[in-house]
């Protein structure tokens, strides 16, 4: 059942072709966890670029090595999160009532705020890569991966937490495990935290590699209470925004805290 439940996780957050057949699918949604260590996955597959520059035997443009990532992790997953992501940002822009704000989640129009939420979004990253590209290159890895693992534990917190307003990839992915799945999907990112250590840091690497994780728990929070208060629950598009603004929130906080200590 976990093998079936990785299975149907990794089809459904990357391109990779497995894990798309109704057994699979069934059982991740029947434990939204499972997509916590695709964020190892992922994370370790778009850090390549990192590695690569700071291997290479002459210096490789911070801006080069953040246009790899960024291509890199969208040719990876794929841009379902980013209209998430669009839809989100036409219904936090227009006015109304929580039901006027889901019509136009469903609508298929895109709208000024749709538009300026993915370019802040996509912008976001690309800064934060350019930022994490002037670590090196044990940083760099480290807030890659945790911040790809942070965004995972965000999407499978909003499973264990999520009231979907309606029929939908939300309430396909929410499991009503509460606080339960919460802990799990934090007992799950929390190993991630070793890049700490292993990037030279000891102990105190340990906790600045946690922090992109923190952080992206900081914006589930913020996302189901903004999503309860202006849709009435947390729908799927709730889901791909959150996974795409933790990946920000976390390549910054990460950047800041590798800096800083």
């Amino acid at each position: 059942m976990a093998l079936s439940a990785l299975r149907g996780a990794v089809g459904f957050l990357t391109r990779f072709p497995v894990g798309h057949d109704e057994r699979a699918w069934d059982a991740f949604t029947s434990s939204p966890a499972a997509a916590v260590p695709v964020g190892y996955l992922v994370g370790a597959c778009v850090a390549v670029p990192f590695v690569a520059a700071g291997s290479a035997p002459v210096t490789v443009p911070a801006a080069v090595v953040a246009f790899a990532y960024l291509g890199g992790t969208y040719g990876l997953t794929g841009i379902t999160h980013l209209d998430g992501v669009a839809d989100c940002g036409d219904a936090a822009v227009v006015h109304g009532d929580p039901e006027r704000r889901r019509e136009v989640l469903k609508d298929t129009t895109i709208g000024v705020g749709a538009v300026a939420a993915v370019a802040l979004v996509v912008a976001g990253v690309a800064l934060g890569a350019v930022a994490v590209a002037g670590l090196d290159v044990g940083q760099a890895v480290a807030v890659v991966v945790a911040s790809e693992v942070g965004a995972k534990a965000a999407m499978a917190t909003l499973a264990a937490v999520a009231d979907p307003p309606h029929e939908g990839l939300g309430s396909a992915l929410a499991d009503g495990s509460g606080w339960v799945g919460v802990v799990t999907a934090v007992a799950l990112a929390l190993p991630v935290a070793g890049l700490g250590w292993w990037a030279g840091r000891g102990a105190l690497g340990l906790l600045v590699a946690a922090l992109p994780v923190a952080a992206a728990l900081v914006v589930a929070g913020v996302a189901t209470g903004w999503a309860r208060g202006r849709l009435g629950g947390v729908s799927g598009d709730v889901f791909g925004a959150t996974n795409e603004l933790a990946r920000v929130v976390g390549l910054h906080v990460g950047v800041i805290a590798w800096t800083l200590s």
